[in-house]
């Protein structure tokens, strides 16, 4: 058997290998950056592949395509990898938001070309291991491998007058603060499943089975906050989101693309790979409280992003929002309602789960755009726009079909989600749905009143009467992006298929 999984990491990995060992020359960042453009394509056609071309089974909640070895047999680590319904999309939209975003970065990046397209890679490694990963110890060395890059991309690469290397600092330690407790929880559980002649496990799928402190609430409720902070700085959940502005703000529009695309969906991911399966009572017994934590992100988040005067800002703050519903939908899953069913529950983390897919689609495009404007403004403030629409068309046709998705207009990917987000948690939590409601509107009027009206339409400034158009290379680059907005919006079987067989195998098994 082709061992499919190990090649998505190994590839990128060699890639990584091979920018640093390309002889320096005359034309060597071009070789550069169009090599690391073209490798990168390499993960992307395996990961479309396996998910488009019949060798993932969208029926089966089961893990596919696992490979498993042992790693370092004292302590029973092992080289465990596998796919499933949750893990298949990110994975492959880690690799389509990789590939684009080294090919805008190939016409932008200027200055030490060679690590910028190494790290790049590398964190593509973190990313897709995280995703792929079934072993703790395995995950944790993922989860460990992408934070590095990041800190770089945005301390090197990041804008000079936005503090790039307090916000990459402030970055760094948020996240390894929340990692320690983690790795704190991770040795908690393998010492519990340990045994006087047989050693712990690290494994997820079997700690899911034997769930470690299931007789000792105190002990398992330790060890689920250990992960959820470090997970829920990820996300990140409120209050832990305060590093997220900062980091949006300096890092460089490709680190932007992937920060919202994919590293803020480690953090959701976890929730259902680990705390749902290995902690489901401690998860129920405690949903109401993390459903209040998601519904503060989501109405805190709108209102935060209506008072930003920078639009790369006002987007960040949206993720607060956005993220919130992805975590208003996992809570809403589990929560305890003896009139919810399994299919209102099943809704709910269907919902939540597209959520994360559609989240790094639409944000990702925003970033984008966002980079675009600001290459040819050098300017973030919504006081220096207006009347962009009539000027450059093609610019402000797709920024408006973004900024539609994301405030949900029906359609478009963003409404999907979030419906069956609000439909299962109105089974479950009636009230803390319906006071999140009110982060659908406030986003609303945020978007079409700061984004629309502030940069496409009113008085057009003078001083942008030069401004270009879009240029071939940037539609190239969203093209596939505002393709999935629509295709998503219009059928959004084409990802649901792939989530809703695994969503409803798991609650299933933990909710009673």
């Amino acid at each position: 058997m082709i061992p499919w999984l190990t090649l998505l990491l190994v590839i990128p990995l060699l890639g990584a290998v091979i920018t640093l060992l390309i002889p320096k020359g005359e034309k060597s960042d071009d070789t550069i950056k169009w090599f690391s453009v073209v490798w990168s394509a390499i993960p992307l056609a395996i990961a479309s592949y396996l998910w488009m071309g019949g060798v993932f089974n969208p029926a089966n909640p089961k893990m596919q395509l696992e490979e498993m070895y042992i790693w370092i047999q004292a302590i029973n680590v092992r080289y465990h990898v596998g796919i499933d319904g949750l893990s298949m999309p990110l994975v492959w939209l880690t690799t389509l938001l990789t590939t684009l975003s080294l090919y805008y970065s190939a016409r932008t990046i200027h200055e030490r070309v060679r690590e910028f397209f190494f790290m790049f890679l590398l964190l593509e490694v973190g990313m897709i291991g995280v995703f792929v990963s079934l072993d703790f110890f395995l995950f944790y060395v993922f989860w460990e491998l992408g934070l590095v890059p990041m800190y770089f991309l945005i301390a090197i690469w990041g804008h000079a007058e936005d503090r790039p290397l307090y916000s990459s600092i402030k970055f760094f330690l948020y996240t390894l603060a929340g990692s320690v407790f983690m790795l704190l929880a991770i040795i908690a559980m393998y010492i519990n499943t340990s045994t006087a002649t047989t050693p712990g496990t690290f494994d997820i799928i079997e700690l899911a089975a034997r769930r470690p402190f299931a007789n000792d609430f105190v002990f398992a409720s330790l060890a689920f906050w250990g992960i959820f902070l470090a997970f829920a700085i990820k996300v990140p959940l409120f209050p832990f989101h305060t590093w997220l502005p900062d980091a949006h703000t300096a890092a460089p529009t490709a680190g932007s693309v992937i920060l919202a695309g994919i590293l803020l969906k480690l953090g959701t991911y976890g929730f259902v790979r680990v705390l749902l399966p290995i902690f489901p009572q401690v998860f129920q017994a405690n949903a109401t409280f993390i459903a209040i934590l998601a519904a503060i992100s989501i109405v805190y988040g709108a209102l935060a992003a209506m008072a930003q005067t920078d639009f790369k800002r006002l987007i960040a703050y949206s993720s607060v929002n956005h993220m919130g519903y992805v975590i208003l939908g996992i809570a809403a899953a589990v929560a305890a309602s003896g009139s919810a069913t399994l299919t209102d529950r099943a809704i709910a983390l269907n919902g939540a789960t597209l959520q994360m897919f559609n989240h790094g689609v639409i944000t990702g495009a925003l970033f984008f755009l966002l980079g675009m404007l600001y290459e040819r403004t050098h300017t973030r403030a919504f006081s220096e726009f207006g009347g962009l629409g009539a000027k450059i068309p093609v610019y402000g046709a797709i920024l408006m079909t973004a900024t539609f998705a994301s405030l949900g207009l029906p359609g478009l990917a963003g409404f999907v989600s979030e419906f069956m987000v609000f439909r299962g948690a109105f089974a479950t939590m009636t009230l803390i749905a319906s006071i999140s409601v009110l982060g659908i509107v406030i986003g609303a009027a945020m978007l079409l009143w700061k984004v629309i009206q502030k940069v496409l339409l009113g008085e057009f400034n003078e001083k942008w009467s030069g401004l270009k158009d879009m240029e071939r290379y940037e539609v190239v680059t969203l093209a596939p992006l505002i393709f999935l907005m629509v295709l998503v919006g219009v059928y959004p079987s084409s990802v649901l298929d792939t989530i809703n067989t695994l969503s409803v195998a798991l609650l299933s098994q933990i909710v009673k």
